[in-house]
């Protein structure tokens, strides 16, 4: 592939809702550049983007993509992204790497949830951005309802730059509203000039004049002379357009069928034309020696950085660091330094990728998105530098993952396989986790949403050839005590020779500190117990506080005081006194009225407003106690509410489909409460019925 410089780079993100057509556009973007010889399709499943098996198979990205599609002498490297809420970790990370974006809205479904997140997302990284409706060749598809929905959620910026011509209903053409004029399609991307069909020249109009006004906005010159009635050239317009495009003062809208190749010449004409190259982007980071900022602005002349934005592990292909260059002339014999981890790094080769296939290139100039094989140390959000002016990147903020499993191995001994295959995958997937609860003894593997889970499930499969299964997690219970009790314990036992003897007499009573598993304090007085078996009788304490008496829960808030006892000066040894603690405590705890503790966490769920009263109902039915609302000032309302852990479970699906994925939420641990005691009986019950089961 050619090497491009800086001013002939454009970075473009396709986002939008799921099914909406991105990867569809993609494809077409890459047929009309020559890159394919034949027009894959989704559901054929022979994309250049849509190469995983997963993808493959269910009909929709996963992961995002690369596409460098050369036109017009401008590379734009296309990073196509999944539109489903569960890869949202991906999106954010394509999104960080991008210096403008693509939102994609199907003609038929019209402004989704997906949509308004997108145009969010572009607002927090100030990205600017274009409306391009898809599936134009619909008979029914009415572009105009598209274009007034997205004029009332975002206003005046909405400036359409085409709108289409229909002939019997059919998709036949379009009308260019810069040049005021039609254009018919032929063949399979062709166009001739035709004439505005009369019903069209209303809608003609009201456009043009809303790209006049955002036009006349860009400079006081510019204002008198549409007072006055001038009108502006086309060149005067394509250039005011290119300002307010790059300061997102104006967001227009396009469309066409990428899948008859229809207005996807014109995107990416309009992509090259009015979206801006990196070095007219801002990038900063922090000088490591001068501790001062940065100004990197993907100027090629400066020393050479780089941030890795996202990381490709595949058991094949091998691992790829997928890097943007925030500054100088990366080229494929450098060798730079890891500043995060401070190691240095021989790169070797360089590559771009072309969905999955790597292609060398010798060098990569400032603003261009690249990759590099094997690289040992580093990870998604590493910033690399040379040694004499190390810098750091800041790194992308990615979602938190809230929804989790259980998971054990299908098969025994495949425990070490599973664990470095997810290794490997969290490494890719900033979005999954792999937790291990050992008080619980269980596994817990934490994603987006069940959907993310169940494709992780999928891949270990296929691409690791192991096989794990998800269930519904324990919930980390705690036991505890109420009141006080007064106990003692002996363990005696005379069998010959040696004989064991232990005997304590001890209080037991609630601590008033949870957070700790209990306190230990002696009062023996005259000897009773010597000295040194006090160690003996705390590690009893300490083996029982791991596996309560009421449900094999982790005991926290118990005071024990050990008093008496009595010692047998051949046969008492540490494991008798240890032996004999544990009596005491069985009985000691099981006699201070003992309950189960349940963890609560403090639960933040952003809703629009019209849902508010159906997410408080079903909070209320989680047991949980609704704290707050706050208007976000964005038609949103933060409801806060403590709720029992144990309720959670399997909260994101249902918030989906309460808000059709317009919900969020997030949570913490907050504290231990005391359990229902219907909760209780079902916990201790459970418990009982796992032992008879063992014992069986």
């Amino acid at each position: 592939m050619d090497i491009y410089r800086t001013d002939r780079i454009r970075n473009v993100v396709l986002l939008g809702h799921g099914g909406a057509g991105k990867t569809t556009l993609a494809e077409a973007m890459a047929y009309l550049a020559g890159m394919t010889n034949r027009l894959g399709r989704v559901e054929d499943g022979n994309t250049v983007s849509d190469f995983d098996k997963e993808e493959i198979k269910r009909h929709f990205s996963v992961s995002t993509t690369l596409i460098p599609v050369p036109w017009d002498k401008v590379k734009v490297n296309i990073l196509d992204t999944p539109g489903y809420f569960d890869f949202v970790g991906e999106v954010e990370e394509a999104v960080s790497a991008a210096d403008a974006a693509i939102i994609v809205v199907s003609g038929k479904a019209g402004v989704q949830v997906g949509t308004q997140k997108a145009w969010n997302l572009c607002e927090k990284y100030k990205l600017p951005r274009m409306f391009f409706v898809t599936d134009m060749d619909v008979d029914d598809v009415s572009y105009r309802k598209v274009v007034e929905d997205l004029t009332e959620l975002y206003g005046k910026k909405i400036a359409p730059l085409h709108f289409p011509i229909r002939e019997d209903g059919k998709f036949v053409g379009y009308v260019n509203v810069v040049k005021q004029a039609g254009r018919k399609y032929i063949d399979k991307a062709g166009k001739e000039p035709c004439d505005i069909p009369e019903y069209l020249n209303e809608y003609l109009e009201k456009y043009h004049d809303i790209l006049m006004e955002s036009v006349a906005e860009t400079s006081e010159e510019f204002m008198d002379r549409y007072f006055d009635g001038d009108e502006f050239s086309v060149t005067e317009v394509s250039a005011a357009l290119a300002t307010n495009v790059q300061e997102a003062s104006i967001v227009p809208v396009c469309m066409g069928s990428p899948i008859n190749l229809r207005g996807v010449s014109n995107l990416l004409d309009d992509i090259c034309g009015y979206f801006p190259s990196p070095d007219k982007r801002s990038c900063n980071g922090i000088a490591q020696k001068t501790n001062e900022i940065f100004e990197a602005n993907y100027d090629f002349a400066k020393a050479k950085s780089a941030y890795v934005w996202k990381t490709i592990v595949d058991p094949f292909l091998g691992k790829y660091s997928l890097i943007k260059v925030a500054s100088g002339v990366i080229k494929s014999d450098d060798t730079l330094l890891n500043v995060e981890k401070g190691e240095e790094e021989r790169l070797n080769k360089l590559y771009v990728l072309e969905g999955s296939k790597p292609i060398e290139v010798s060098e990569l100039h400032a603003g261009d998105i690249g990759a590099i094989a094997k690289l040992a140390s580093v990870q998604t959000g590493d910033s690399l530098a040379t040694k004499a002016t190390p810098v750091l990147y800041p790194k992308a903020t990615i979602s938190t993952p809230y929804t989790y499993k259980r998971y054990k191995a299908v098969k025994k001994g495949d425990e070490d396989k599973i664990a470095q295959a997810l290794a490997k995958m969290c490494s890719e997937d900033k979005t999954l986790r792999v937790v291990n609860d050992s008080a619980n003894r269980q596994t817990l593997l934490y994603g987006m949403g069940d959907q993310h889970l169940d494709i992780v499930v999928s891949k270990l499969k296929e691409r690791y050839k192991v096989d794990i299964e998800l269930s519904k997690p324990k919930v980390p219970f705690r036991e505890t005590i109420r009141k006080n009790s007064d106990v003692e314990g002996k363990h005696k036992k005379q069998s010959g020779g040696h004989g064991q003897y232990g005997h304590v007499k001890m209080r037991f009573e609630p601590s008033g500190n949870l957070d700790t598993p209990y306190e230990f304090e002696q009062v023996v007085v005259g000897g009773a117990v010597p000295k040194n078996y006090f160690p003996a009788v705390e590690k009893g304490l300490q083996e029982c506080v791991l596996k309560g008496p009421l449900a094999a829960y982790p005991v926290v808030g118990v005071k024990a005081t050990l008093y008496d006892g009595s010692y047998h000066p051949v046969d008492s040894s540490e494991m008798a006194f240890k032996m004999a603690t544990i009596l005491a405590f069985k009985k000691g705890f099981m006699d201070a009225s003992p309950v189960l503790l349940e963890p609560i966490v403090s639960m933040k769920v952003t809703v629009p407003d019209k849902y508010t009263g159906d997410v408080m109902g079903d909070l209320n039915k989680r047991r949980g106690r609704v704290l707050g609302m706050n208007p976000d000032h964005a038609g949103n309302t933060i409801i806060e509410a403590d709720v029992p852990q144990l309720e959670i479970y399997g909260y994101s699906t249902t918030l989906r489909s309460m808000t059709g994925g317009s919900g969020d939420f997030s949570y913490e641990f907050a504290r231990y409460e005391q359990a229902p005691n219907d909760i209780q009986a079902k916990e201790i019950e459970a418990r009982a019925s796992k032992l008879d089961e063992e014992e069986k």
